[in-house]
């Protein structure tokens, strides 16, 4: 066994090389041992050529090795017993590393088959996809949603809508759409999110797509029959009096027996009466016209002018306008602008009426509580979004009318026309900004306007 050792073999090889070239050196020159030199002289080239390939074998084992990784191929394993300790722990190490790559490779398997398992069971359909087009991934939900039963690439997502591949390729990260489908005469609205990530040096973007068409109609059904409750409640208050004083007037004028008119036989006090009534018919009507009016003013907000201009400009805008009611209540005002110079991309003029509705709703919220107190903080959030809180230390909102300050003509004031937080809310929206409401009975409110 010691023979097989490799310093062993190395040592006998050089040795017996050095033998040979000593046998050659003393036979060399004498012409009777020509053909024992010529024959020693090739033995000796088959030692040496012999020696470098043995003592290549360790370059040999690694170039195996290392064309194994770069190939992802682990089935091969080394021995190299009886070769001495070195060599056998050479041979344990390059086995080890085999063995971890083996098992980083099952991990990821299982990992893929598993994220692979997660995306198949979502309801909400996924499609991964290259900037070519070239679909990797897409889930059991999209072959439901969109009716296919393969994808290959993108393009063929024009059979269900012609512009449907080229909205998905030009989609980037964060984008949102709303899509609208026919599937076999069936609706279908699309919500459709995009994100982008790299993998092995090339982009993909993952598109999830949900299909929103049975909340949108839930959502806008219970929208008309709250509107609808709204104008019943209202046309039904100046319709009523005015119903029941037409057909007071009527009797009065015309006799109950013969079913002619009796102006003639009027009264000072029945001419009053009747005078009183259509006054009262008129007040009603002249009411009932400004609540259409009113109504009209709701649906004709003029589509934005979008330009800079400063926050802290906006809030000195406000307190002036404000100031006399301010100073009339004793209402203590903070303005913070986060940073000061910090600038705004909207329409100054629509932004300015949200901010006087929330002003004004605030100052007849703190107006009768004792040391009164208004703040308006402007800042940058996490997402880098704009955002600007109004808040008092008044009364607050009960709780059950939360969801319902944005109705239109939804108020709690005895003099409000409840459109102002409707209006609002519907100017954020033509900014695709939002408006959220924060309150406490007894600790204040909170209103905060996100851009």
């Amino acid at each position: 066994m010691i023979y097989k050792r490799f310093r062993i073999q190395i040592i006998l090889r050089v040795l017996l090389l050095l033998a040979s070239s000593v046998a050659l050196a003393m036979l060399f020159g004498k012409e009777q041992y020509h053909v024992s030199s010529l024959i020693i002289l090739l033995f000796i080239l088959l030692q040496t050529v012999s020696l470098i390939f043995y003592a290549e074998r360790t370059n040999k084992r690694l170039a195996k090795f290392l064309e194994g990784i770069r190939h992802a191929d682990f089935a091969a394993s080394f021995s190299d017993e009886g070769l001495g300790k070195s060599f056998e722990d050479l041979s344990l190490q390059f086995n080890q590393i085999i063995h971890e790559f083996k098992k980083n490779r099952a991990e990821k398997e299982e990992h893929f088959n598993y994220l692979l398992t997660v995306v198949q069971h979502v309801s909400i359909g996924i499609i991964v996809f290259r900037r070519d087009g070239k679909i990797d991934v897409f889930n059991n939900a999209i072959k439901k949603l969109l009716r296919v039963s393969h994808l290959r690439n993108i393009s063929e997502l024009a059979a269900v809508k012609d512009d449907l591949p080229h909205t998905l390729l030009h989609m980037k990260a964060g984008d949102k759409r709303l899509i609208k489908i026919f599937l076999e005469d069936e609706l279908i609205q699309l919500s459709v999110n995009a994100t982008e990530f790299r993998m092995r040096g090339e982009e993909y973007v993952l598109v999830s797509l949900q299909n929103i068409h049975p909340e949108l109609e839930e959502k806008e059904i219970e929208s008309w029959q709250r509107l609808i409750r709204v104008l019943t409640h209202e046309i039904m208050n100046s319709i009523t009096p005015i119903s029941s004083l037409a057909a007071t007037v009527q009797e009065m004028l015309t006799n109950p027996e013969t079913g002619e008119s009796q102006i003639h036989e009027l009264d000072k006090d029945d001419l009053e009466s009747i005078h009183s009534a259509m006054a009262t018919i008129e007040s009603r009507s002249r009411g009932l016209l400004n609540f259409v009016e009113i109504y009209r003013n709701l649906t004709r907000i003029p589509k934005p002018n979008f330009r800079y201009f400063g926050v802290r400009e906006m809030f000195d805008r406000a307190h002036d306008l404000l100031k006399p009611k301010l100073d009339k209540h004793q209402i203590r005002c903070v303005c913070k602008v986060f940073p000061e110079e910090l600038m705004l991309l909207a329409d100054p003029d629509l932004i300015d009426q949200v901010m006087i509705n929330l002003l004004l709703n605030a100052v007849d919220a703190v107006k009768d509580q004792e040391n009164p107190q208004l703040s308006i903080t402007a800042s940058t959030n996490l997402n880098n979004r704009i955002t600007i809180e109004i808040a008092d230390n008044g009364h607050g909102i009960k709780p059950d009318l939360l969801d319902k300050i944005f109705m239109p003509f939804f108020t709690s004031k005895k003099e409000g026309s409840g459109i102002g937080l409707s209006l609002s809310r519907q100017i954020m929206q033509m900014h695709k900004g939002a408006i959220s409401v924060k309150s406490k009975p007894g600790e204040g409110t909170s209103f905060t306007l996100t851009f």
